[in-house]
């Protein structure tokens, strides 16, 4: 597969070019239809807008939002201007959104009202106050020097914001010539896009990617599925993952496809929008499947243009993975691992291996990727069947840590492999099992959670003297979150007690699902703590106090 030296913009003019007319984004659900044509012609006017208000190549545009159909307008304004696009995951709360805005160095926070039980709009008003009081344009705030703009996303105004609506206006203001002669200068291994992802330490890394990054990292995913410009996916991932803004975004834009978007997951919207618009793709982790595949009006819908999409997130049960295929008609279905730091994807099944395999594996390398199993102590190669860390090496690694040499070198050795963390196998005919992870990350439906995070934050709950957070095993998702606490002498401390100290201040996925309240904890002879065997634990608690793992 040759690679593509394209930039996003390029990629997004090149279909706007080559085929005007033909549908880029739909939503279903409204009726909402952009042409490459159209939807070009609104990024560049939100570009111009952008740049009236200051925004310069290099700076950094926050998007907090779920798919709603300006989200990816701001991803290609802001790639076509040089800046950088920062995914905010939409479960964020108060504290999580001021660390990213000052370690992200935001220039530009775009947002919608909310989600769920969280009120965007409060929350960045108690975190930036000064936009009460301050004309657009002017801000300048003491907790974040370098954020000067916010952005409502929608018609609505709110005080200190503008609105998309004003920057498409504004924009009109900006020379056609301006936004041309910045287009030229900006190469496709320029930073476009920062994600958020934590490590061992807690505190979550930008991971900068590029267009070269994810583009190609798109382009080798459409075709392992054998996508053409006749595909149609419908994207009910979220587009702040990787999984939606490239395998999905990307893969789409390098092969001149369609997209049907649904702004949140739900089994009926999704159901409905394939039969709608005769979608011949569909992505999701195993528990979103799930869902549709035991919805009650599941057999309402007529599923069969279906043809293939991507299973990822967590592991396949083979009997979903068989039911997917049967059923949603997605014969050509394929698994897709990777990381974040990987852009995202590292290795797949393609559409020719048999169900077992794709419930089983996670395939093999990516075009134009090496990957191999080393031994993660002595960094030697292992062999078939022996177990170690997993790593890759190619154009899909990130450019780094934004910020942060120290942790990229950790994660980048001298040869240029990225390290993942995780520990997997190869069979002898070529295929990766992920087996477990050196990092004690959970996985819970999708969503990654390091327990370090949380830990820190418990720690901040005074009765406590320790506090471990480790996997509990998990039909549903596959993991959830249990929290281990030893509570101080004479102290007392109730599990409610500690709920009510989570709910509303972190996000909901991060919540312990089990807590334990513990006088100990499993050691090594070393005095480091066995997570593995916190989990053991926690099935043993369960089991002892009459609670079904659900």
């Amino acid at each position: 597969m040759q690679l593509l030296d394209y930039t996003l913009g390029e990629m997004l003019e090149h279909w706007a070019f080559k085929t005007p007319d033909k549908e880029f984004m739909v939503y279903a659900d409204r009726d909402l239809r952009f042409t490459y044509r159209e939807f070009n012609e609104r990024v560049d006017a939100l570009a111009k807008g952008l740049l009236y208000i200051g925004v310069k190549p290099g700076d950094k545009v926050g998007i907090w939002a779920k798919n709603v159909p300006d989200w990816l307008t701001i991803f290609f304004a802001t790639a076509k201007i040089g800046g950088v696009l920062v995914t905010i995951n939409t479960n964020y709360k108060i504290s999580e959104l001021g660390y990213l805005l000052k370690d992200a160095d935001i220039n530009t926070l775009c947002l919608v009202d909310g989600y769920r039980d969280s009120d965007y709009i409060s929350m960045v008003f108690e975190l930036v106050p000064e936009l009460k009081d301050q004309p657009r344009g002017t801000l300048k705030s003491e907790n974040f020097p370098e954020l000067k703009n916010v952005v409502y996303i929608g018609q609505q105004k709110h005080r200190g914001m503008y609105n998309t609506a004003e920057l498409l206006l504004l924009g009109n203001h900006i020379d056609d010539i301006e936004l041309e002669s910045l287009k030229e200068k900006i190469n496709c291994h320029d930073v476009v896009n920062m994600q958020y992802t934590s490590g061992t330490t807690g505190f979550p890394k930008g991971v900068m990617l590029s267009h070269h990054n994810i583009l190609n990292n798109g382009y080798a995913t459409g075709q392992c599925m054998k996508y053409t410009q006749d595909d149609k996916l419908l994207v009910c991932v979220p587009l702040f993952h990787c999984f939606g803004c490239v395998l999905a975004v990307c893969a789409i834009i390098t092969h001149g496809a369609t997209m049907v978007f649904v702004e949140d997951f739900d089994p009926v919207m999704v159901l409905a929008s394939v039969q709608k618009e005769k979608c011949t793709a569909l992505y999701g982790v195993p528990t979103m499947f799930i869902a549709e595949l035991n919805h009650p009006m599941f057999n309402m819908f007529d599923l069969s243009s279906l043809r293939t999409g991507i299973m990822a997130g967590a592991l396949c049960p083979i009997e979903t993975m068989n039911q997917v295929m049967t059923k949603m008609y997605m014969k050509d279905v394929i698994i897709v691992y990777g990381l974040t730091e990987s852009s995202p994807g590292m290795t797949a099944t393609r559409t020719h291996n048999s169900p077992e395999i794709r419930s089983t594996t996670v395939g093999f390398e990516y075009p134009n990727v090496e990957v191999k199993i080393v031994n993660h102590e002595t960094g030697e190669d292992c062999k078939p069947g022996e177990q170690g860390e997993i790593c890759c090496r190619g154009y899909n690694v990130m450019k780094g840590y934004y910020k942060n040499p120290e942790a990229t070198k950790k994660a980048i050795d001298a040869d240029g492999w990225l390290h993942s963390g995780d520990l997997a196998v190869k069979t002898d005919d070529g295929f990766f099992k992920i087996t477990g992870r050196i990092k004690d990350m959970i996985i819970r439906g999708g969503e990654n959670i390091y327990p370090r995070e949380i830990e820190n934050y418990l720690y901040q709950i005074p009765q406590i003297e320790a506090v471990e957070v480790a996997a509990v095993p998990s039909k549903k998702y596959g993991e959830e979150v249990g929290a281990f606490v030893k509570v101080k002498k004479d102290q007392k401390l109730t599990e409610e007690e500690i709920l009510d100290f989570c709910r509303g201040k972190i996000a909901r996925f991060k919540i312990p699902k089990y807590i334990f309240f513990v006088n100990e904890f499993p050691m090594t002879a070393s005095g480091k703590i066995q997570k593995y065997k916190l989990s053991q634990l926690a099935l043993e608690l369960c089991a002892k106090q009459g609670l079904e793992i659900i």
